[in-house]
């Protein structure tokens, strides 16, 4: 039967230098395999794990091992040899082939040969990646020729030198492969790049969140969906001497409020300055859309009447019932009447509004927006030219309470006047004044109002050089409504009253 090749007695591990015993078949430290190769020479050229140089004796068997250096003479460790960097034989005692190196550098300049050896062939660089040939494939009865340096492909010795260049058989015209050849081949295209968002036009939104998106009608960004400000949400507008700033305040969704601001010429020359705002009913339906169709058809009605020479206390309460025609409009609108419910009002507002000729001031109002007269002379005295529909004014008017009482009171804000379908009869209010000093005109909602209730108090409130700056002004008067709370949309109108030609009282 067979048997085991027995192994020589060896003292020590040719890999590891570890001490063995006898009959051991492998190494116990490092796992050499001690039957694969005779036993090594007395002399490695391989360094102890204890640092050790075993020193150097006759080369056994015809190997020329090198002898290792303690130093390159430059003060630097001597290079170590690996096992294979020399030659060497197999268990069979056939010479091992060489090992070919795993990279070997490109050489800068050709090495320099032996001396008596033939010049060898500068060869082409090696071979390219699997699957992909650059150079012409020998035919079919040729095998590949490598120098001495490298061996054969099939693991024997070379037996001679490349041949010359004439040796070759004649080249292929056609190459078997499957992958095309890459210099031939067209560069590969660039990745797709995803467009970048078309910039929106000239004329649409941009998105003040993003500054790249498009708004959309609903009023939200398409690029990030952020949502926009509403046009209404603050608004500042100056005519002439005459300036508006209206804001959504900080409690409430949307601004309901509107306003309408101009100036024109009366027959003789002279000008005439407007001011309309309206506060919408919160608690009716499309209250936002009822107080700018009203502030709108008011302004127009003014503008268009005092130049054909209606007095202005006419014009006024012409331009009243022509803001109550477009409110109720609203209401016999197709999708205003699919909106509303049974329990819902019809679209209300409120209106408060002034217009300044030469000498003369002319208010006009429904509900419980309000007009103020603060003169340039803080001095004299300001007032309050307008009076409330409301549940407080009634109380008060009737003797009932005391403003104090009667605005300290929860139903203090409750209108008893409105423009709107369901309104009751409208009553418009309007007067007129002469005033005998130079003043500024406070037109306003009770989002101002409400924190500047009497007149001292919104004297103190109006800037004193509201007559000259009237849109700085009204600014700010919206800014101590806001700094005040801002409860409510706050609208502010300033329309500075020139010094009369002489004095006059109330027309």
């Amino acid at each position: 039967m067979s048997q085991m090749p027995q192994q020589a007695a060896v003292s020590k591990c040719p890999s590891c230098e570890e001490p063995l015993e006898s009959g051991d078949r492998f190494c116990g430290a490092c796992g050499y395999d001690l039957s694969a190769v005779p036993a090594r020479p007395d002399d490695s050229p391989t360094i102890a794990l204890n640092g050790a140089v075993p020193p150097p004796s006759s080369a056994p068997d015809g190997v020329d091992w090198p002898v290792a250096r303690d130093s390159d003479g430059f003060g630097r460790p001597a290079p170590v040899h690996a096992a294979a960097e020399v030659p060497g034989t197999d268990s069979g005692g056939s010479p091992l082939p060489p090992h070919p190196p795993a990279a070997p550098p490109m050489p800068s300049a050709a090495p320099p040969m032996p001396s008596g050896a033939p010049p060898v062939p500068r060869t082409a660089p090696g071979p390219a990646a699997p699957g992909v040939r650059f150079d012409h494939p020998a035919g079919p009865e040729q095998e590949p020729v490598h120098g001495p340096e490298t061996g054969r492909e099939d693991g024997r010795e070379p037996d001679a030198y490349p041949r010359e260049p004439d040796a070759y058989p004649r080249e292929p015209d056609e190459y078997p492969l499957q992958a095309p050849d890459p210099r031939s081949a067209a560069a590969p295209p660039a990745p797709a790049v995803p467009p970048a968002p078309a910039a929106p036009a000239a004329s649409e939104k941009v998105c003040v969140a993003c500054r790249a998106g498009r708004v959309d009608d609903d009023g939200y960004c398409e690029n990030c969906g952020h949502a926009q400000p509403r046009e209404r949400d603050h608004m500042e507008q100056e005519s002439g001497p005459v300036a508006a700033v209206s804001d959504r305040g900080l409690r409430h969704h949307r601004n309901e409020d509107a306003f309408s601001v101009g100036c024109t010429a009366l027959p003789d020359g002279a000008p005439a300055s407007v001011a309309i705002v309206c506060d919408g009913v919160s608690s009716a339906t499309r209250p936002d859309d009822a107080s700018l169709a009203a502030s709108r058809a008011a302004g127009e009605s003014l503008l268009a009447a005092l130049p054909r020479g209606t007095h202005p206390q006419q014009a006024m309460h012409d331009a009243i019932l022509a803001a109550s025609h477009a409110v109720n409009a609203l209401a016999e609108e197709p999708e205003t009447a699919r909106e509303q419910a049974p329990h819902q009002n019809a679209p209300a507002c409120t209106l408060v509004g002034a217009v300044v000729t030469a000498g003369l001031l002319v208010v006009g109002w429904v509900g419980d927006s309000r007009v103020y007269w603060v003169p340039v002379d803080r001095s004299a005295p300001p007032a309050r030219l307008t009076e409330d529909d409301s549940w407080a004014a009634q109380m008060v008017a009737a003797g009932l309470m005391s403003e104090a009482e009667a605005y300290a009171d929860e139903r203090a804000h409750a209108i008893t006047g409105w423009l709107g379908a369901d309104a009751y009869e409208l009553e418009p209010h309007t007067a007129s004044f002469k005033p005998d000093r130079p003043g500024v005109v406070v037109v306003c909602t009770d989002g101002l109002w409400n924190y500047a209730e009497s007149a001292e108090e919104m004297a103190e409130a109006v800037p004193l050089d509201a007559a000259a700056r009237p849109l700085h002004s009204a600014r700010v008067l919206v800014g101590h409504a806001l700094d005040g709370g801002g409860h409510d949309n706050v609208t502010v109108a300033l329309v500075p009253f020139p010094a009369p030609p002489q004095g006059a009282g109330s027309a």
